[in-house]
This record gives structure tokens, sequence and C-alpha cells, in this order.
């Protein structure tokens, strides 16, 4: 596959960090368990690219040409997204949204250190400028909402969390991404990733079907918006940008956040949260100007 242009990876993270901004949305709407929404969010994501798995000669071939080291590391993909998503909608019952996202968007700070450590990445001086700024702008947004003090600490800790584990599920993507197409990847790690997220709901006991419509309907538009639309495009853009660019990236969900919430749930944006998100797309902008391409 020839690698792809910089302006079309621009867009693709432009259009895959909107997509990927819907899920706090969708989480909150839902009424339904943190391992029950995410469960049927990566299930459906799954289930969405199995025709194009099965009907690709190519795909089926890679598959069958992994090693068992490799499918660990996929087995491995899936557990850290399914801890990831369990912390983060788990967080979203403690705390408020935009806490909780600003702090599950810092994940670049442990793609900086896993990059550094893992694949000898090094950040220059623009970039360090760019990645702090946005930081910034993220904390900004969410510092009127953090809370110190009981529950609302609870959900500001377990978004953190989230923060780290979806890093180490972007860092194993980089390295299987060199030698496996997109689909299979992916199904790989939002299929295991399912498994393990039904298991922790049978062992804890949790009902896997009585939910309401307006559940199901989240759990939809998660697994197409949110997962398909976002989440999957990170996946595709792993093959030539690496983890701390991606992470950096998402920096940006935030912003999609706020707007959406302002639209879809009619919460105002104050003063604060506009000037962090001009802080946001001015971090970012800095950071990606001319970002390193993988070929």
């Amino acid at each position: 596959m020839k690698p792809i242009g910089s302006s079309l990876s621009y867009l693709l993270l432009f259009f895959g960090v909107f997509a990927l901004s819907t899920s706090g949305i969708f989480a909150v709407l839902a009424d339904a368990p943190a391992p029950i929404t995410a469960g049927y969010r990566m299930l459906f994501a799954a289930l969405i690219l199995l025709p194009v798995l099965l009907f690709n000669r190519t795909h089926l071939l890679e598959l069958r040409h992994l090693s068992i080291k490799q499918w660990l590391l996929g087995l491995l993909s899936g557990i850290f997204l399914a801890a990831h998503y369990t912390l983060w909608f788990e967080s979203l019952h403690f705390t408020s949204v935009a806490s909780s996202v600003v702090l599950v968007t810092l994940q670049p700070l442990f793609a900086f250190v896993g990059g550094y450590f893992l694949f000898h990445e090094q950040l220059t001086g623009r970039m360090m400028v760019g990645g702090l700024l946005a930081i910034a702008g993220s904390a900004l947004i969410g510092w009127q909402d953090f809370q110190i003090s009981g529950l609302a600490l609870i959900g500001d800790g377990l978004a953190f969390l989230a923060a780290g584990v979806i890093t180490g599920y972007f860092l194993v993507g980089q390295e299987m991404r060199n030698y496996l197409s997109l689909v299979p990847y992916s199904i790989i790690g939002y299929g295991s990733s399912a498994v393990v997220l039904f298991i922790v709901s049978g062992i804890s006991g949790v009902s896997l079907i009585n939910y309401s419509a307006r559940d199901w309907l989240c759990f939809i538009g998660l697994a197409l918006v949110s997962t398909i639309m976002g989440q999957t495009i990170f996946n595709f853009l792993l093959k030539w940008m690496n983890a701390s660019t991606i992470s950096m990236s998402i920096l940006g969900e935030p912003v999609g956040t706020c707007i959406l919430a302002f639209i879809i749930l009619k919460q105002g944006i104050s003063l604060q949260q506009f000037t962090g998100i001009l802080i946001i797309l001015s971090g970012i902008t800095i950071f990606l100007f001319r970002p390193k391409i993988r070929s």
C-alpha cells in the first residue's frame, strides 16, 4: 500500500477526532453499566467490519499466517481497549463529562514516554511546545469542573488511568500495523475486547440484554460513529503515523465534545472553555505542522 499524503492525513485526523468526540455524549445518554456499553460498542464495530474481512482473501491469508506471538499481541490490544472503555465510561458516573474527557485525552503524556522507550522516537522543540500548549488548553476547559474530593476524585482518577491504558493500545497497534491490514487488526482488537468485556459483565452478574431502546441506539451510535468513523481511522493512520502524533491529535476531542454538548445536551460553552478550545487548536496545529509520515 502506498503512503498517504500529509494533506489527506490531516483531513482524516480531523474527521476521526470529530467522530470520536461523540463518545462522551453517547456514553452519558446510555444508562447501561460501563462494561456493557463498551462491550456492545466493540461487538457491533467488529460485526460491521466482519463482511469486509470474510470477502477479502488477502485479509484471511494475513490472519492465517499470524504467529502465536502476533495473536497474543492482538489479544493484548483488545485487553487494553476493554480496560480503557470500562475505566472511562465508569468515570462518567462519578465526575463531569468535561473533566472526564479532558483527563482521558491526556494520553499524549503516556504516548511520548512509550514512543521514546519502545520506538526511540524523538520530539522536536516545536512538537513539545505544541503538545504542552494543547494539554494546557484541555486543562483549562475542564478546570472549573475538577473537584478534588469525594466521588468526583474517583471519577477523575479512573479517567486518567483510561488515558494511560489507551496509549498501550495505540503503541501495540503501531507495531501490529507494520504487518497487518486495517480490517484484520481492528477486528482482532474489537472482537477480543468485546469478549473480555462480556466476561467481566457475566462475572459481575450484569444482564446482557435487558436495556432500553435508547441504550441500544447509543450502543449502535458508539460502534458506527465513534468507533468505525473515529477509532478505526486512527487504526488506519497507524500504518504511517506514530502513536504520539495520533494521541496528540485526540487532544482535539474535548473541542468536539464541547460543541456537541452545546448542540445535543444544551450545555453552554463558557468563555473559559472557548479560550481552552482556541489554545488546544493552536497547540495541535503547532504539533502537527508537517507531521512525520512513516513510509
